[in-house]
C-alpha cells in the first residue's frame, strides 16, 4: 500500500490559515492512503503538537505554579491524573471524527436533551466559552505585565490595547502562518529550559525531597488551594476547550477527509483504522510535551515559590513566578523568563482565538445561520468572533485587573464541562459510532472510567467547597 504524502505540523498551520478551500468537505478525489511506517506516520502527525504549543500557557505558567506555591508538593497527583486521564476521551472523540466527517459541535448536536435552536450541550459550550474569555483576558494581563517590566515607561493598558491590534492583525490579516511556526519553537524552546529549571531544583534540598513528591503522589484534594486545584484539572494537560477544539484540527489536518466518505468496503475501513492509529500517535506524542512541561512547572512552583512563601497576585504575578528560574539556574535566566512567558502567553491568545473562532462559526452552522458548505458564510463569522475573541477579553482584564484570579474562574469553568464533554462522548461511542471503527472493549472500559474520574473529582470538589 503506498505512503500518504508527508504532513506535518506545519502543513496545518498552513491549512488552519487558508482561506482558499472548504476543508470540511468529504469527497472521493480527497482519499489518502495511511502510512504504514513509523517515520511516515510521525510525519503525519499535527493536531495534537498544535494542541501542545498551545497548552503551554496559562495553565502552566501561570495556574500550575500557583497551584504548586499554594499547597506545595501536595498536589502533584492530580497533575499527573489530568494529564493523563483526558487523552482517553480526546481520542474517542477523534475516532468519531474521523469515522465520520463531522465536526465536535454537529456530532454533539446529536445528544438528546432541551434544546434551543442546537442541543444543551451546544449551548453549554457557548457558555463555557463566555467564561474562558475571563481566563484570556488573564493572559493577556500577563503579557502586558511582562512588556511593562522590559518598557516601564508604557503603561499596561497601553500594552493591552498594543496585542489586540497585533492579535487582530495576525488573525485577520494573513500572517498566522508565520507566527504560529515561531511561536512553537519559541514554547519548545521555553519547556525544554523549564525542564532544565525542574532537573537543577531536584538536586536543591532547601526546595526538593523526593519524600515530599511521593507523598504528592498520594491523592488528597488540598483545601487551601480549592479553587485553583479545580481551575488546574481544568485546564493543565488537554483542558476543555482544547478537547472541544481537537476534533476540528482532525477535520482541518486532514484525517477525516483522507478516510473520505463512509462506505461500506473494506478498503474504507482500512483507511479509517490506518488514520485512526495515526491519531493515536499524534495525541501520545503531544502528551509526553505536554507532560513533562506540566509536571516541571508545578515542581518549580512547590518547590520554590513554596519554599520562599510567595504566592502569585494581581500586581506582581510576574515578578513572582520569575523566581522559578532565577532561584534555579540564576539570575541570569531573568531575561530568558520574561522572553518565554512573553511567547507562551502571547502563543495561547492567538491560539485560543484562532481554534474557538473556528467552534463558533460552526455553531452558526449548527444553528442554521449557513449551510454546511458555504464556506464563505462560514470564514466570515470565523473573522467575526476572531474580533470579539480578542477584543472582550482584552477589556475584561482592564476592568478586572487580576490575571491570577481570572485564569483560574476560566479554569473552573473548564473543569465543570469536562465530565459533561466526557458523558457526550460516551453518548455517540454507544449509540453513533460506526459499528465497524468501534474501539476494543478495553479501550470503552478505559473511557468508562476516565469519565467517572472526571465527574468524581469535580463533585467531590463541589462538595468540600460546600463545606469549607
Amino acid at each position: 500500500m503506498p505512503a500518504a504524502p508527508a504532513l506535518a505540523d506545519a502543513d496545518l498551520v498552513r491549512l488552519a490559515a487558508s482561506d482558499a478551500s472548504d476543508l470540511y468537505r468529504l469527497r472521493p478525489e480527497d482519499v489518502v492512503l495511511p502510512p504504514q511506517r513509523m517515520i511516515e506516520t510521525v510525519r503525519s502527525i499535527g493536531p495534537g503538537i498544535v494542541l501542545a504549543g498551545s497548552i503551554v500557557g496559562s495553565g502552566e505558567l501561570i495556574a500550575t505554579t500557583t497551584l504548586g506555591a499554594q499547597v506545595g508538593y501536595t498536589a502533584l497527583w492530580l497533575i499527573v491524573l489530568s494529564c493523563l486521564v483526558k487523552p482517553v476521551v480526546q481520542a474517542e472523540m477523534g475516532r468519531y471524527t474521523i469515522a465520520t466527517g463531522e465536526t465536535g459541535l454537529e456530532a454533539f448536536d446529536r445528544v438528546p436533551g432541551p434544546r434551543l435552536g442546537a442541543s444543551w450541550l451546544v449551548w453549554s459550550f457557548a457558555a463555557m466559552v463566555l467564561m474562558t474569555m475571563v481566563q484570556v483576558g488573564g493572559i493577556f494581563g500577563g503579557v502586558a505585565q511582562v512588556m511593562a517590566i522590559l518598557v516601564p515607561s508604557v503603561p499596561v493598558a497601553a500594552w493591552i490595547v498594543a496585542f489586540v491590534a497585533l492579535t487582530l492583525a495576525l488573525l485577520l490579516g494573513g500572517a498566522y502562518e508565520r507566527m504560529e511556526r515561531l511561536a512553537m519553537v519559541k514554547v519548545a524552546l521555553f519547556t525544554m529550559i523549564t525542564v532544565l529549571a525542574a532537573v537543577v531544583l531536584s538536586r536543591m534540598s532547601a526546595y526538593f525531597s523526593w519524600t515530599d513528591v511521593a507523598r504528592g503522589l498520594v491523592p488528597q484534594v488540598p483545601l487551601r488551594g480549592l479553587a485553583t486545584a479545580v481551575a488546574v484539572f481544568g485546564i493543565t494537560g488537554v483542558g476543555a476547550s482544547e478537547l472541544f477544539m481537537y476534533p476540528y484540527w482532525c477535520v482541518e489536518k486532514g484525517y477525516a477527509r483522507f478516510t473520505g466518505p463512509r462506505e461500506d468496503t473494506t478498503a474504507w475501513r482500512a483507511r479509517a483504522a490506518g488514520w485512526i492509529r495515526v491519531m493515536h500517535v499524534d495525541i501520545v506524542c503531544s502528551l509526553v510535551v505536554y507532560t513533562l512541561a506540566t509536571v516541571a512547572f508545578y515542581l518549580l512552583g512547590a518547590g520554590v515559590l513554596h519554599g520562599m512563601g510567595v504566592v502569585p497576585s494581581a500586581r506582581d504575578m510576574i515578578p513572582v513566578l520569575s523566581n522559578i528560574y532565577t532561584q534555579t539556574l540564576g539570575p541570569w535566566a531573568l531575561w530568558v523568563f520574561y522572553a518565554g512567558a512573553l511567547v507562551t502567553l502571547y502563543g495561547t491568545i492567538v491560539a485560543n482565538a484562532a481554534g474557538q473562532s473556528r467552534l463558533l462559526a460552526d455553531m452558526m452552522r449548527v444553528l442554521g445561520r449557513f449551510p454546511r458548505h458555504d464556506y464563505a458564510r462560514r470564514l466570515a463569522w470565523r473573522r467575526f468572533f476572531v474580533v470579539v475573541l480578542t477584543v472582550v477579553p482584552a477589556a475584561l482584564y482592564l476592568l478586572l485587573a487580576s490575571p491570577v484570579r481570572m485564569v483560574v474562574a476560566g479554569g473552573i469553568a473548564q473543569s465543570v464541562m469536562l465530565p459533561v464533554f466526557a458523558g457526550a462522548v460516551l453518548y455517540l461511542r454507544h449509540r453513533a459510532l460506526p459499528a465497524e471503527v468501534a474501539p476494543p472493549s478495553w479501550v470503552t472500559a478505559a473511557l468508562w472510567l476516565a469519565s467517572a474520574l472526571m465527574l468524581s473529582f469535580v463533585l467531590a470538589s463541589a462538595l468540600l467547597s460546600l463545606h469549607s
